[in-house]
């Protein structure tokens, strides 16, 4: 049986090559984003938001929620994915990093399906149970700060409908989570809602070793 292959630049560059099919809005987005500080390790891989969309479109999911916004590159991914009357919900702390996103999404025709909430995340998804109550979601894409994702996780939970998908990103945290050296918060996070996912009898789990770790949790 074989291992999980390494993927350095050559094969990396061979599977965009074969399988990516990022357009010009998109091309511009992530060059915009990258010239920002630290944007191009917030901003998802081009192939991560290719696979998001891809599981958007094949759940046939209408209604996305977003925890972690940033400059929309995955945002715009998801919402071309819905259908024309679905919506993306994204929430970020802060309403600087959507407004650059807002131009592109516009270019791409799909502004009108995607709402942003400005505020503390955990605030903004609190009050959504309030006011809309559970099982709201067919997928929720949660990367955000990573102090939270154990607190995410569980309102994610409440968020998404039985059957629905929650997305977790960055799930092997460039690593950090088997480095006995790490023990920042984020990390711990990260490390928190990886253990409780696997022992969640709620949950259907698979962790895939893709672009910085991405963990599919499906809601039975």
């Amino acid at each position: 049986m074989a291992n999980q292959i390494s993927a350095g630049p050559e094969l990396l560059e061979y599977v965009r090559e074969f399988s990516l099919r990022e357009d010009e809005i998109l091309r511009d987005l992530r060059r915009t984003t990258a010239e920002l500080p630290g944007g191009t390790a917030m901003q998802v891989m081009a192939e991560e938001g290719q696979f998001l969309a891809f599981l958007v479109a094949t759940t046939g999911v209408t209604d996305v929620l977003e925890i972690g916004t940033f400059t929309g590159y995955s945002t715009l991914c998801m919402a071309r994915a819905v259908p024309p009357r679905g919506r993306v919900v994204t929430c970020d702390i802060s309403g600087r990093w959507p407004e650059i996103g807002a131009e592109y999404w516009q270019r791409a025709g799909v502004d009108d399906r995607i709402e942003v909430r400005i505020g503390a995340a955990l605030e903004s998804l609190e009050k959504m149970l309030t006011d809309g109550g559970p099982d709201q979601f067919g997928l929720v894409f949660i990367d955000a700060d990573k102090a939270n994702y154990p607190q995410y996780y569980e309102l994610a939970l409440r968020l998404v409908r039985p059957g629905g998908l929650v997305v977790v990103d960055n799930t092997l945290f460039f690593g950090r989570v088997v480095d006995p050296l790490a023990d920042d918060a984020d990390t711990a996070g990260v490390r928190e809602v990886n253990a409780r996912i696997r022992d969640d009898r709620r949950v259907d789990v698979s962790m895939l070793p893709m672009a910085d770790g991405i963990t599919l949790v499906r809601r039975r």
